[in-house]
C-alpha cells in the first residue's frame, strides 16, 4: 500500500521547508535509510532520509519549491500502484483547508485563527470530538531529521501557568541532543501528556494550552495517533525497575530521589542521569572545571542553580557505592533505552552491515611530537592536546587524498574537497560526533578551543544539530583510557575513521641501535567501496610526515 511523506519539521522552529535537491527521481527504488531530498530549513540545509521501502511512485514538491510542514512531499508505493486517489485527496484537503481559513479569517485574526484551525485537524478522534474554543493540542515535535520519538527531560511550565509565545515549554532529548522546545501559542497550561523521563512518538499528545479553567479531559482521553490514545501511548513506556528473585519481592524499592521533597541529586534522576541546570549554572561549572554530575541541585525539581555551584566542594562528590546483592543470589537491573542509545544501535548496525569494512594499521615515532607539543604549550595562554595535534595533520593529509575524504552514493562517488573532521565525545548516554568544520584552515589553537567547547556542551547534552552534521572524516580517541590500539564502525556517510590509541613508552630500534622511544598506534577503518587499501596507505603515509614532523603542519 502506498504511503504519503509530508513535508518533515526538521528544526524546533521551521514551519515551511523547500526541497533544495532531490536525490531519487521518480521511478526509483527506495529502500529504508536512503535519502530522499535535501532540504533548506529556517536553520540548515538537511538530508532527509525515508522510513519506507518500495518506489518513488510521485513528487509533490519540486526542486526550488516552498511548501509548510506537512504538506504533500513524496508518495511511495508498489511499482504501477495506482495513486491518484491519495495525489487528488491531498490536492482537495488542501484547497479545502485554504477555504475553511479564509471563512475563518472574517471573523477572528489570521494568524491564531490558521493555527486553531491546523490543530483541530490534528487532535480530531474517531468519535469526532471537537476542541472546546481558544484550545490548543500541542504535539510531540519532530526536532530532527532522524527522530522518531522524544523524551521530555524536563518541563519548565506547569499545569495552571500562563503561557506566552516564544516561551520554553519543555526540554525534550531526541536521538541527537536535548533540545529547547518552545511555544507558538498563548494561554494557560491545562494538560501535560507525558510526565518528565517519559518517551512518546512524534505527534502523540505533548500538553494542552487554552483559556484558564476550561476543561479539556475529554480531549485528552481521546486524542489518538495512529489509532491509540494517549494514555495507551503511556502505559507502553518502559519504567526501570530491578529484577530481583522471588524471596526479594517484599524489599522496599530503591527510589532513584532523595527524601527531601525539593533538592535532589542531578545525578539520580529518574529519567536515567539527565542533568538540569540553569544556563548560568552550567556556564559557571564548565569556567570552574566542575562536573555537574557531581553537584547537588537545590533548585526546583532538584535544578542545578548559580548557588549549588558557588557552595560546591569536592567534599560533594563521592563515590557510588554498589548494589547490595547477596551472595549466590542472581539479579540484574533494567535501563529502559535511551533515544540517543536506540539511534547509535540503529546507526553503527546499518554501517557495520551495509560498508565493508577494512583496518590499517600504522604505528608513529612521537618524539617529535612530544617536543613540539611542550614548546608550542610554552607559549602564553596557549595548550593544545595531542588530539588537537591529530586533528589538525589529518585535516592537512585529507587535503591531499580526497577519495578518503569521500562519500559514497549507488551512482557516484563524492569528493570532498572541504574538510569536517567528526571528532567522538564520550557521554552518558553513548557517543555524540560534534563537527569542526573547515578543520584544514584552522590553527591548532582554534581546533584545541573548538573541540573543547563541544566537549562541554556534549557533556550537558547542550550540542545543536548543525554543530553536529556535515563531517566527511571522523576521530576516535581512547589514548587517555590508556588503550593502545582499538577498531572502530565507520560514522556514516564518512568513508573512514581514525582509532587513536595511547602514546607508548618502550625501546624501539633508531639506526641499528636500541634506545629508549614513544610511538603511538592508529588504526584506520576504511569503506571498501570508496577507499581502496593503497589509497588508504598513502594517506596514512602522508599523515605519518605531519605527525613525526608537526612543524611542517605550521608551514
Amino acid at each position: 500500500m502506498a504511503e504519503v511523506i509530508n513535508m518533515p519539521r526538521l528544526s524546533d522552529t521551521m514551519e515551511e521547508g523547500t526541497v533544495a535537491t532531490w536525490l531519487k527521481k521518480v521511478g526509483d527504488k527506495v529502500e529504508e535509510g536512503d535519502i530522499l531530498a535535501e532540504i533548506e530549513t529556517d536553520k540548515a540545509t538537511m538530508e532527509f532520509e525515508s522510513f519506507n521501502e518500495g518506489t518513488l511512485l510521485h513528487i509533490g514538491i519540486q526542486e526550488g519549491e516552498t511548501a509548510k510542514v506537512d504538506t504533500l512531499l513524496a508518495i511511495i508505493g508498489e511499482e504501477g500502484e495506482d495513486i491518484s486517489d491519495l495525489v487528488n485527496g491531498k490536492s482537495s484537503e488542501a484547497e479545502a483547508e485554504k477555504n475553511e481559513k479564509e471563512e475563518d479569517n472574517v471573523e477572528k485574526d489570521s494568524t491564531v485563527e490558521e493555527t486553531s484551525s491546523e490543530e483541530s485537524d490534528d487532535a480530531s478522534n474517531e468519535e469526532g470530538t471537537a476542541l472546546p474554543e481558544g484550545v490548543i493540542v500541542v504535539t510531540m515535535p519532530r526536532l530532527s531529521d532522524t527522530m522518531e520519538e522524544g523524551t521530555v527531560a524536563t518541563w519548565l511550565k506547569k499545569v495552571g501557568d500562563e503561557v506566552e509565545e516564544g516561551d520554553i515549554l519543555a526540554e525534550i532529548e531526541t536521538d541527537k541532543a536535548t533540545m529547547e522546545f518552545e511555544s507558538f501559542q498563548s494561554g494557560t497550561l491545562l494538560h501535560v501528556g507525558l510526565e518528565e523521563g517519559e518517551s512518546a512518538k512524534v505527534d502523540a499528545l505533548l500538553a494542552i494550552i487554552g483559556p484558564a479553567g476550561t476543561d479539556v479531559s475529554d480531549v485528552a482521553k481521546n486524542f489518538k495517533v495512529g489509532g491509540g490514545s494517549s494514555e495507551e501511548k503511556k502505559k507502553e513506556t518502559p519504567k526501570k525497575e530491578d529484577k530481583k528473585t522471588e524471596s526479594k519481592k517484599d524489599e522496599p524499592k530503591k527510589e532513584f530521589k532523595s527524601n527531601d521533597s525539593v533538592t535532589s541529586s542531578a545525578v539520580e534522576m529518574p529519567s536515567g542521569g539527565r542533568i538540569f541546570a540553569s544556563p548560568l549554572a552550567k556556564k559557571m561549572a564548565e569556567e570552574k572545571g566542575i562536573n555537574l554530575s557531581q553537584v547537588n541541585g537545590s533548585g526546583e525539581n532538584g535544578r542545578i542553580v548559580k548557588r549549588d555551584i558557588e557552595n560546591y566542594t569536592p567534599a560533594q562528590s563521592s563515590a557510588a557505592a554498589a548494589k547490595f546483592v547477596p551472595s549466590g543470589q542472581e539479579d540484574y537491573d533494567e535501563v529502559p533505552n535511551s533515544n540517543m542509545r536506540k539511534a547509535i544501535a540503529k546507526n553503527l548496525a546499518k554501517s557495520k552491515f551495509t560498508a565493508p569494512h577494512y583496518y590499517l594499521n600504522v604505528e608513529f615515532d612521537m618524539e617529535n611530537a612530544i617536543a613540539f607539543r611542550a614548546q608550542y604549550n610554552s607559549l602564553p595562554d596557549t595548550k593544545i592536546s595531542y588530539n588537537d595535534m591529530i586533528v589538525k595533520a589529518c585535516a592537512l593529509a585529507l587535503r591531499q587524498h580526497p577519495q578518503v575524504n569521500s562519500q559514497w552514493f549507488d551512482d557516484r562517488m563524492q569528493l570532498n574537497n572541504h574538510v569536517h573532521i567528526g571528532v567522538a565525545v564520550a557521554v552518558p548516554d553513548g557517543l555524540v560526533v560534534p563537527v569542526v568544520k573547515f578543520a584544514n584552515e584552522q590553527s591548532l589553537t582554534q581546533i584545541g578551543a573548538a573541540v573543547k567547547e563541544y566537549a562541554g556542551k556534549a557533556r550537558n547534552k547542550k550540542l545543536t544539530l548543525e554543530e553536529m552534521e556535515g563531517s566527511t572524516f571522523t576521530i576516535s580517541n581512547l589514548g587517555m583510557f590508556g588503550i593502545e590500539s582499538f577498531t572502530s564502525i565507520i560514522n556514516q556517510p564518512n568513508s573512514a575513521i581514525l582509532s587513536v590509541g595511547a602514546i607508548v613508552s618502550k625501546p624501539v630500534v633508531k639506526e641499528g641501535k636500541v634506545v629508549p622511544g614513544n610511538t603511538m598506534k592508529l588504526t584506520m577503518a576504511c569503506d571498501h567501496r570508496t577507499v581502496d587499501g593503497a589509497t588508504g596507505a598513502q594517506f596514512l603515509q602522508t599523515l605519518k610526515g605531519y605527525i613525526e614532523n608537526p612543524v611542517t603542519m605550521l608551514v
